[in-house]
């Protein structure tokens, strides 16, 4: 008996390891990494990356839905219009597409510490050449995108003790670094604004908080601001919690004990 269990046991392994391989579909591709030994364009170098395998991939095909959406904001074959190269000439799956009307619009969302960290320069290059057409973000990613107009945020460290940060008057965004002169210098140029603001508002009606977001970026007139290049390029800026972090202080602190007959209005559900 036992060894026909045994026997019994050692078929049930035999058929579990070796179990027939399927056909892997003749579409499916193949794993490859760059071959480093080539001069290799920059394009070839991104395009490598959804063969490497792991989270590789998966921003390989990020870059191809961005390429997409890219394509469909842009470009057409049927139409005949003013001709622009899509992207590298050596990619032959985008060649040369000819302009037509927008066909999609392009959403573009952050959260703040996104504007904190390095990637606002990226943001700003979208918002200058045109690449999307609405934004959304948090109160903090306004803020944050004026508040480096001027001044800097350091690197620090993920683990720095915030008590001791505290007593230096700085304050840690994730590994950043902004002291707390940076939010005084954003209050001391925006409170004049929110009084201006205030004043039209008492002549005209309540702004919307997308109309308030253009207003700033019209201001503090940097090239080097989000804002900025949203309001010079018509691109709205829409933040559902605009009260939020020191923009919202900065619009509480404006509104508080002042004997006026109308406060400051930013109407949200307009």
């Amino acid at each position: 008996i036992e060894s026909s269990d045994e026997e019994h046991d050692l078929s049930n392994a035999k058929s579990s390891v070796f179990v027939k391989s399927y056909k892997i579909p003749d579409n499916t591709d193949i794993v490859k990494g760059i071959n480093l030994e080539k001069n290799v364009s920059i394009h070839e170098f991104i395009n490598s990356y959804k063969y490497m395998g792991f989270q590789a991939t998966n921003l390989g095909i990020g870059i191809d839905e961005i390429n997409k959406m890219i394509y469909y904001k842009y470009m057409n074959k049927t139409e005949q219009k003013e001709k622009v190269a899509f992207t590298d000439k050596h990619d032959e799956s985008y060649t040369e597409y000819n302009v037509k009307k927008k066909e999609c619009i392009i959403w573009l969302s952050f959260t703040s510490n996104m504007i904190s960290s390095g990637l606002r320069e990226f943001f700003v290059y979208l918002a200058k050449n045109k690449f999307v057409d609405v934004i959304v973000t948090t109160a903090g990613g306004i803020e944050e995108d004026i508040i480096k107009c001027f001044s800097k945020t350091y690197i620090g460290d993920f683990n720095l003790n915030g008590k001791k940060l505290r007593k230096k008057g700085w304050n840690r965004i994730g590994n950043l670094i902004v002291p707390n002169d940076n939010y005084c210098k954003f209050e001391d140029w925006l409170q004049p604004l929110l009084n201006n603001i205030l004043l039209e508002q008492n002549e005209k009606n309540e702004a919307l908080p997308s109309e308030f977001i253009s207003r700033l970026g019209k201001e503090i007139n940097d090239e080097s601001s989000l804002l900025y290049w949203c309001y010079k390029n018509d691109i709205p800026v829409f933040c559902p919690g605009l009260t939020d972090g020191s923009l919202g202080d900065n619009l509480f602190f404006h509104n508080y004990g002042k004997k006026i007959k109308n406060n400051l209005i930013l109407d949200i559900v307009k």
